[in-house]
């Protein structure tokens, strides 16, 4: 996939109505609105700042959450719209439907300088299932198609790739900047490049692990989806979550990487508990010792400094999951550590993308010394997969 699209520098939107695709689905209180992260919406300010500084009107679409084609009050984007209304120091109206009456006199009303959010676009089931007529009444109402949401660039939906097929179609400065980190990373990394995945289950990282044994110098596995590993390498892990489906493939892996030479690190120690639990007690084991009636929460301390040394000689990091059960404070010293780590580096270009990475970074205070925090979750992975992301494939090349 060509990662090199015109973005909004790239056209003249003077006078011209813009279809904006943003990403509002924020985690909020359900029942009082209250947006308890935005990082999404403003991560898409400046291309708003930037199309109303320049003369266009604005037409702003995102969905929020999974109301499959039913009005629900806990899914109307009224409580983005106040943010965003904050955010932006002008009004921002919003429509009562989707592609009814008032939104189509809203969007004809709407002049230079103006912009509004139209209802959550999943109220209409036509949206996820990219309905061509749907896709093509939705582009009626703008000049050209900006999509700056990226992590919504791994659906083929109407409002992500279905307008491409009726209006131009170019990137906005979020995605420009998602392609520009993740894209160059992948394609012509600053090495050693380090690949640091976590989480749960390996099932969810077959594809990125399969793609990365091509691209990086080092992978560094953690979490949960480490003690699949340790199985297969003939260790035992007590009660820890395990992928047994994926065990032979977790040994195919582990081979893989010895033939193209990459290193593969898997914890050394862990920190295990009979329960899970944020107050159980500890103790400190080997990871291939794990006694029968306890369970792994997080990676040891031998661990944590054999990560670290990898990350500290690392030209560019991408990390993608926690190292332990980082909810519960005791267990997440590793993953703690790992964002220590990233901080660390002065030339070195530092990824995170996932929702928990990124959450697990911004607790730990190190956000603003990492280069690149995506917005992405499905479509990180997706990314990193190398697979095609159809809201970014539908964008013009340069």
């Amino acid at each position: 996939m060509n990662y090199d699209k015109k973005t909004i520098r790239d056209i003249d939107v003077s006078g011209k109505k813009i279809l904006l695709r943003c990403d509002f689905n924020v985690p909020h209180d359900k029942k009082t609105g209250v947006i308890h992260d935005d990082t999404r919406i403003v991560a898409t300010l400046p291309t708003i700042r930037y199309l109303l500084e320049h003369g266009a009107a604005v037409i702003l679409t995102s969905h929020m959450g999974r109301p499959h084609g039913v009005w629900k009050q806990e899914n109307s984007l009224f409580s983005a719209r106040d943010h965003l209304e904050k955010l932006l120091g002008i009004p921002v109206p919003m429509t009562t439907d989707v592609l009814g009456p008032d939104t189509k006199a809203k969007c004809a009303a709407l002049q230079p300088g103006q912009v509004l959010l139209i209802e959550n676009l999943r109220f209409r089931v036509e949206e996820e299932k990219n309905d061509p007529d749907f896709a093509k009444e939705l582009a009626s109402l703008a000049d050209i198609f900006v999509f700056d949401a990226f992590g919504c660039a791994h659906r083929a939906h109407a409002s992500t790739a279905g307008v491409a097929d009726y209006l131009p179609a170019v990137a906005g400065f979020l995605v420009e900047k998602e392609l520009a980190f993740m894209g160059k990373a992948l394609e012509a990394p600053q090495r050693p490049l380090v690949a640091i995945l976590g989480g749960a289950k390996v099932s969810d990282k077959i594809g990125v692990i399969n793609s990365l044994l091509q691209k990086a110098d080092t992978i560094i596995i953690g979490g949960g989806m480490a003690y699949t590993f340790q199985v297969a390498m003939g260790g035992k892990i007590g009660t820890s979550l395990l992928d047994e489906e994926h065990i032979d493939y977790a040994r195919d892996m582990i081979a893989k990487a010895k033939e193209l030479g990459v290193k593969l690190l898997l914890p050394v120690d862990t920190v295990v508990t009979k329960e899970f639990a944020a107050d159980a007690e500890s103790s400190l084991v080997p990871a291939k010792a794990i006694p029968d009636d306890r369970m792994g929460m997080d990676i040891g301390p031998e661990t944590i400094q054999l990560f670290s040394d990898a990350i500290r000689g690392a030209g560019t990091v991408i990390w993608n999951g926690p190292m332990g059960v980082f909810e519960f404070p005791a267990f997440a010293k590793g993953t703690n550590a790992v964002a220590e780590a990233l901080a660390g580096l002065e030339n070195a270009v530092t990824i995170v993308g996932g929702g928990d990475s990124v959450s697990a970074v911004e607790k730990t205070g190190f956000s603003s010394k990492i280069s690149h925090i995506s917005t992405g979750g499905g479509a990180s992975l997706e990314f990193l997969e190398g697979l095609v992301l159809p809201g970014i494939a539908c964008l013009a090349d340069r």
